[in-house]
């Protein structure tokens, strides 16, 4: 292909370089408003989020909560063995269901009628790319959906660590294992393998774990892992990771402390976003200090007609955040809805623990910080039914706070089992601008533990 056609014409509408889920998301919509489209993506289909991120991990977090409720089950009198996971077998149907999400996008884009070209792809100029094949290819419109990957600490040794990515590779649970990082992919891997039969030892350079969420219940998180028999080093910087005689792994904090006896070390410090040999700073792309495609509100880059979206960009790092992006930035551009964009405001997330962790809105400091003394905080702390059969020492532990007179919901906390699945409908009031009252004046659903948000006193 020729970059244009004889008379300037493009070769299509619009170029998506990247197949994750945020450049799936961009060429089906731009594809349902009539644009030709084409996509350049080397690896398989569905990025970081099919293949080694949100839909492994949740594969892996079902089987340990499977593995916990079978444990449940013997405390309630049920006459059932240990659980003990078969990795290779579990792991042949977590891929089989990969596969056929692939087998999906694959139709999808066939049925679309999407060019979907298996290489790499870089920019020569604005409005035109080259794939890694020859292939150069033109269109007015470019989204760049790239996405990010795991990183090592700067560290000697760090070699020796593995990374989420190699995770999913596992056929078995490490007998001892180390997990440095207290962000969303430590906490979560620490969970599971704790669960399948590992013992965690979770490393966290700061004071507790999960900073940006809700304090009160990140604490309540550790004490639960506590419990679960996961054990926590707090103000744990790694200096170097070095293999001792025994074979096992030994690491070294700047403090001069140290950590030994590891089977396996798995680091969670971080992501660094796939923004090399794309070409942008020939076209003028302009990236910040991390390497991120800085955006504006409107997914737009520093360049005409060329977007960034998902983990590329200097926005929330989040599988659904990049197909919202994605889809109100195609219907702006082909969709003749000129004011789309997404609201990056009140976005619910959740932290898939043991249990999970999630919140939509405010946290309490963050309230106090914009509203000062018209914070109302509000909590639960309970034992779900099951954990109190069992008498199981987890707790859970919601929280509303709000704000003003009217007491205007600002944030929505929740820390339990069924925490991913009670906020969705929540966030929803949460974003339409509920107030305390419209909690109240809902009827409870009991016995539940989601009923605890509309009895909050």
């Amino acid at each position: 292909m020729s970059a244009r056609k004889n008379g300037g014409v493009f070769d299509f509408d619009l170029i998506v370089i990247g197949g994750g889920s945020g450049g799936l998301a961009a060429a089906f919509r731009a594809s349902e408003h009539g644009a030709r489209v084409a996509m350049l993506e080397p690896g398989e289909l569905g990025g970081t989020c099919v293949n080694v991120g949100c839909v492994p991990k949740k594969a892996m977090w079902l089987a340990a909560q499977l593995s916990e409720h079978i444990e449940l089950a013997q405390q309630v009198g049920f006459d059932v063995a240990r659980p003990q996971l078969d990795w290779c077998e579990f792991v042949a149907h977590r891929q089989r269901y990969i596969n056929n999400i692939h087998a999906s996008y694959r139709r999808r884009l066939d049925n679309s009628g999407i060019v979907t070209i298996q290489a790499r792809g870089k920019l020569a100029d604005a409005h035109t790319v080259v794939a890694d094949d020859g292939a150069r290819l033109s269109a007015p419109h470019v989204v760049i959906a790239t996405g990010a990957r795991p990183q090592r600490p700067q560290i000697p040794g760090a070699e020796l660590g593995l990374v989420s990515d190699d995770f999913f590779h596992l056929v078995e649970a490490p007998k001892r294992v180390a997990v440095v990082g207290g962000g969303y992919i430590g906490v979560e891997l620490s969970g599971v393998l704790q669960a399948l039969g590992s013992n965690v030892e979770l490393f966290v350079r700061g004071e507790r774990v999960l900073g940006y969420f809700e304090a009160e219940l990140a604490t309540r998180l550790e004490e639960n892992y506590r419990q679960s028999g996961v054990t926590l080093h707090h103000g744990f910087a790694p200096a170097g990771v070095e293999r001792a005689a025994d074979g096992r792994i030994r690491m070294t904090a700047g403090s001069g402390k140290t950590a030994e006896g590891f089977d396996a070390l798995i680091f969670a410090t971080g992501r660094t976003p796939n923004s090399g040999n794309l070409g942008l700073e020939t076209v003028g792309v302009a990236l910040d200090e991390g390497g991120h495609i800085h955006v504006d509100d409107w997914q737009n880059t520093t360049v005409d007609g060329i977007y960034a979206i998902g983990d590329i960009t200097n926005r929330l790092a989040l599988t659904p955040v990049a197909i919202a992006a994605s889809r109100r930035l195609m219907d702006r551009v082909f969709g003749g809805k000129t004011e789309s964009r997404l609201d990056y405001s009140n976005v619910p997330t959740v932290v898939f623990a043991h249990p999970p962790l999630g919140g939509v809105g405010l946290t309490e400091a963050e309230a106090r910080a914009r509203h000062g003394d018209e914070v109302h905080a509000y909590r639960a702390d309970f034992r779900t039914m099951l954990h109190a059969l069992a008498d199981s020492p987890q707790r859970s532990l919601f929280k509303l706070v709000c704000v003003g007179a009217e007491r205007r919901v600002v944030g929505i906390h929740l820390l339990g089992d069924g925490a991913d699945e009670i906020l969705q409908g929540f966030a929803v009031a949460l974003k339409r601008g509920i107030v305390l009252d419209d909690l109240r004046d809902t009827v409870a659903i009991h016995p539940t533990s989601a009923e605890e948000v509309v009895l909050m006193k």
